[in-house]
């Protein structure tokens, strides 16, 4: 059984779904793809996943990075979870690219070369953002390019982790950052 909680962000209203004992799902009211559609809403959200959930979105958004991760569980191809797992080892105020994960994909699997393109597309189906951290996920040249939030929360979410983008944009000879 699955079960939902609400939490409101500082970026609008964000749904928890979890299954009793693991957090499978967080996101957006508004996201594009929503890994729960069916749950039943829970009155009073005791349960101690939502509770050590809620910790963790409290501390994160108050600017800190959580020392902890609550329990959670996800479902998903072998590929889609290979992202995800590289996608929890982008350090807090960090970003990476699509074609970095495609790189390190590729070197996992032994293939000569993935597709940033495939790998956008399981960022973009992450069902636990915010904790599994697409976000921090950018194209090539530091572009703020899909997120299933929207690209404005997106940029808010690295603002407010102080995410360092200077190493994309090189300032032409003469000219000063």
């Amino acid at each position: 059984m699955q079960y939902i909680a609400h939490y409101q962000s500082p970026l609008g209203m964000i749904t928890l779904a979890v299954d009793g004992e693991n957090l499978t799902g967080i996101w957006f009211e508004d996201q594009k793809y929503v890994p729960c559609a069916s749950a039943e809403p829970l009155k009073h959200p005791d349960l101690p996943v939502f509770v050590r959930t809620i910790q963790w979105l409290d501390i994160y958004f108050s600017g800190k990075e959580p020392a902890f991760r609550p329990p959670f569980s996800v479902n998903g191809s072998d590929f889609r979870r290979a992202v995800w797992e590289i996608l929890l080892t982008i350090p807090f105020g960090q970003t990476m690219t699509y074609g970095e994960i495609a790189k390190k994909i590729a070197a996992q699997t032994g293939i000569p070369k993935m597709s940033a393109q495939a790998v956008g597309g399981a960022v973009g189906h992450n069902p636990i953002s915010l904790i599994i951290p697409c976000h921090r996920v950018v194209g090539a040249n530091g572009s703020l390019t899909g997120y299933g939030g929207g690209i404005d929360r997106k940029a808010r979410l690295l603002a407010l982790e102080h995410a360092d983008m200077t190493k994309f944009f090189i300032p032409k000879s003469g000219t000063a950052l």
